[in-house]
């Protein structure tokens, strides 16, 4: 039996199992139409669509519902250059051999350096922060669980939501990234950087790195027992 406050289940959709197959192949083919960008646009992105996106991360499973994360959107191009002047600090003793040569090769076919215009250029940065303790409200305390995973499941909803929504996204995560939680005005006792999302369109110029292309097949990604 129950225990706890519950609610019948009145949104669930049930679709006939041929159109389950379409359905989940157009997403298949419309994913696969995302990449991660390097050159974006200045153009600008109402504010509202941004809004709808974060709302799709906030809607991400959490543990015990904590949701145990906190959004940043970033239109200001003062705080987008701050942020820009930190992590191309961070970056070029990044690359100057604090990496180490074995991740450096790593990441040679991608062509990535510590130059980062796009900071500065694209509409929108997303900051996404993670937090120790809150709750399933504002005032709340408690300890988060599985905040990590809560988080790296948000972050997930909300690149897909920014794709869907017709942006081109790139994901930046320069380390340490302690300066996020200072040009962000966030509270550093409870709450960590976790990532940090470009989003906007693509510039004209915009290329795809090959090696970004390859992906693992099926049958190296996945078991079925």
């Amino acid at each position: 039996m129950q225990d706890h406050a519950h609610v019948p289940l009145q949104d669930f959709i049930e679709y006939p199992q041929d159109e389950m197959l379409q359905r989940a192949e157009a997403f298949l083919a419309n994913s696969q139409r995302r990449h991660s960008i390097r050159s974006f646009s200045d153009r600008a992105v109402p504010r509202e669509i941004i809004a709808a996106c974060l709302k799709t991360a906030g809607a991400a499973p959490s543990g015990a519902n904590h949701q145990p994360w906190h959004f940043v959107a970033i239109h200001s191009q003062d705080v987008k250059k701050r942020i820009r002047e930190a992590a191309e600090d961070l970056e070029r003793s990044f690359y100057e051999g604090r990496a180490g040569d074995e991740w450096l090769n790593a990441l040679k076919p991608l062509g990535t350096d510590s130059d980062k215009p796009y900071l500065e250029h694209a509409p929108w940065l997303i900051a996404i922060f993670s937090q120790k303790k809150g709750g399933i409200h504002i005032e709340d305390k408690q300890t988060n669980y599985y905040v990590h995973e809560s988080v790296g499941i948000a972050t997930g909803f909300l690149i897909q939501a920014l794709h869907n929504a017709g942006l081109a996204t790139l994901t930046h995560t320069p380390k340490p990234m302690s300066f996020l939680t200072e040009i962000c005005g966030r509270d550093a006792d409870n709450e960590r950087p976790f990532m940090l999302i470009i989003a906007g369109y693509p510039s004209e110029t915009a290329t795809v790195p090959e090696h970004a292309l390859v992906k693992k097949s099926l049958d190296e990604i996945a078991t079925f027992l």
